[in-house]
């Protein structure tokens, strides 16, 4: 079975990747063999896992270099985190290399807007490779955020598809961050996140 390679991209910082690509590649992980690559010249991936795998909690994370190295045949999902840069080499790299690309944004007009860029480079890639696959995935979201409700109407404007499963702003991925762990590690507190990783999941997957 072929490798399903995944990235995360937004050349907006602050959306969330890297806490989305952490907690996908462990959910993937129960699935099969997954590889999680840090494509972000900053390390912060890489650093996380180093510090949870000293604890225990964690799963390997491959550097920047392997984008370019060639897939273990037993490699089943590769999850990657890609710098909040459209120019970067390492982002172009890893949107050549992804089957699927999602692109995470908050329910606020300012980040709407500003992910507008990495949204039109998206849609000029996929005119060049009609089957790469990309989606807008809401992050942070208030369900009884006025702000928020108005906002997950308006990003449907964007140009890409947007994924029906939205992730919640939950007090638990903080706290998974700071234990160097995953919400699938993080017990009855962690359920409801675990939750929409699980539903994000069979959305990738289809």
């Amino acid at each position: 079975m072929a490798t399903l390679r995944l990235a995360f991209f937004n050349a907006k910082g602050g959306c969330g990747k890297t806490t989305l690509a952490w907690n996908l590649a462990f959910g993937l992980a129960r699935r099969g063999n997954t590889l999680l690559l840090d494509a972000d010249p900053q390390g912060s991936l890489a650093r996380w896992g180093a510090w949870s795998e000293e604890g225990g909690t964690g799963i390997a994370v491959a550097g920047s270099e392997q984008l370019s190295a060639t897939l273990p045949a037993s490699l089943r999902y590769l999850v990657i985190d890609c710098p909040p840069a459209l120019d970067a080499p390492q982002t172009q790299q890893a949107l050549a290399l992804a089957d699927v690309v999602l692109l995470p944004v908050l329910p606020s007009p300012l980040d709407l807007w500003a992910s507008q860029r990495s949204v039109e480079a998206l849609l000029q890639l996929q005119e060049r490779r009609s089957s790469l696959r990309a989606a807008l995935l809401i992050n942070q979201s208030e369900d009884r955020s006025a702000l928020s409700r108005a906002a997950e109407q308006a990003v449907g404007t964007l140009g890409l598809p947007v994924l029906p499963i939205h992730i919640g702003r939950r007090a638990v991925y903080r706290s998974a961050a700071i234990e160097g762990k995953s919400v699938y590690q993080m017990g009855k507190r962690g359920a409801a996140a675990v939750a929409e990783i699980e539903q994000l999941i069979e959305e990738v997957r289809k």
